[in-house]
């Protein structure tokens, strides 16, 4: 059972808006992991003759880290903080998906300090694997 799975809840908990949205379902959340989900609709602005293009697998996989940072900040009644890709490491895409199948993306975080979060994680498409990588991203501001 998805804990969040409205466009509206998910666009309070991350600075991205329509149409850059990359996620539209927090299925699990921990402390130091998240897994969501994104339905590549028809029409996407990083869709590419009907398959999402490795931008936007890497976006996805961005917007998940800002997901996780956003429903903490949530927690502790904040807004949702404003950050960007700091770095991306050993990141494979081995396959892109196609319009209509369902993203689904584990990150395990591996540290966080000073505004930077460093993540490990993988990304599957249909249940196989379609993507794994490391990823800094780094708090710009922290919005009130």
């Amino acid at each position: 059972m998805a804990l969040i799975s409205s466009q509206e809840q998910i666009c309070k908990l991350i600075p991205q808006q329509p149409p850059f949205v990359l996620v539209d379902t927090l299925m699990e959340y921990d402390t130091d992991r998240i897994v969501s989900a994104f339905d590549v609709p028809e029409q996407h602005v990083l869709d590419s003759s009907g398959t999402l293009t490795e931008a936007g697998v890497i976006e996805h996989f961005a917007q998940t880290i800002a997901l996780h940072q956003g429903y903490d900040y949530a927690m502790r009644n904040l807004s949702p903080p404003v950050g960007y890709i700091g770095s991306i490491k050993d990141f494979e895409v081995h396959r892109l998906p196609r319009v209509g199948e369902q993203l689904s993306t584990t990150i395990h975080i591996l540290q966080r300090m000073f505004g930077v979060t460093a993540v490990r994680g993988e990304v599957r498409c249909q249940g196989s694997l379609i993507a794994t990588g490391e990823m800094r991203t780094v708090i710009a501001k922290e919005v009130e």
